[in-house]
Parts: C-alpha cells; structure tokens; sequence
C-alpha cells in the first residue's frame, strides 16, 4: 500500500512558475513509476510525467521544455517543476505510482493559470 499525499498548486498568471510535491507514505525505492497526470472537467485524465526508479523521465509533449520532474528518495518525494505556464495547463494534477501492476493515486491538487 502507498498513500500520496500533494502539495503545492494554486493560481499563477501565465507565464509564470510553479510547483507541486507529492510525498508518499512509505520508501519510493522500490516504486517502479512515479508521476503526475491531469484531468479537467470532461476530458479523460492524461500522462504529464513520470519517473523510473532508475530515474529515467517521460513527459507529454505538451509540456516538454517547461516541466521538469524529480525525485528525492531520501524524502520518499516526487517533485514537479511547471515553468512557462500557459492557461491550457490548468487542471487538477493527480500524483502517481506504480507498484508492478498496482496503481496508487493522490487526491489531487488544483493548478490555475490565469491569462
């Protein structure tokens, strides 16, 4: 069992920078994949990046050059960087991990960027 809990977000104009976290309950060393995805109202919620436990990256094209992800497995924490923002990555962004085949997901957290 893995618990994530997010932190961060909130409402930046476009532009701007801003970052979340998401802090899991437990060791990540041992989780093959974390990440963040995002959902708006109607839409299906998307990959934005994710993190091997090797370190490897995978980001949406959407926001290659502007995000970046991290992780300290000292503090058993995931980190994403949101620079550039533009008002179509406003959503609600869920952080994410994967344990073999069993998926785990945060509450989310809500991004607003203004135009």
């Amino acid at each position: 069992q893995v618990q994530l809990a997010e932190s961060g977000g909130g409402l930046v104009q476009a532009g701007g920078s801003l970052s979340v976290s998401c802090e899991a309950s437990r060791s990540i060393l041992d989780i093959n994949v974390m990440g963040w995805h995002r959902q708006v109202p109607g839409k299906q919620r998307e990959m934005v990046a994710v993190i091997s436990s090797g370190g490897s990256t995978n980001y949406a094209d959407t926001v290659k050059g502007r995000f970046t992800i991290s992780r300290d497995n000292a503090k058993n924490t995931v980190y994403l960087q949101m620079d550039s923002l533009k008002p179509e990555d406003t959503a609600v962004y869920y952080c994410y991990a994967r344990v073999r085949l069993i998926q785990y997901w945060g509450q989310g957290t809500q991004v607003t960027v203004s135009s």
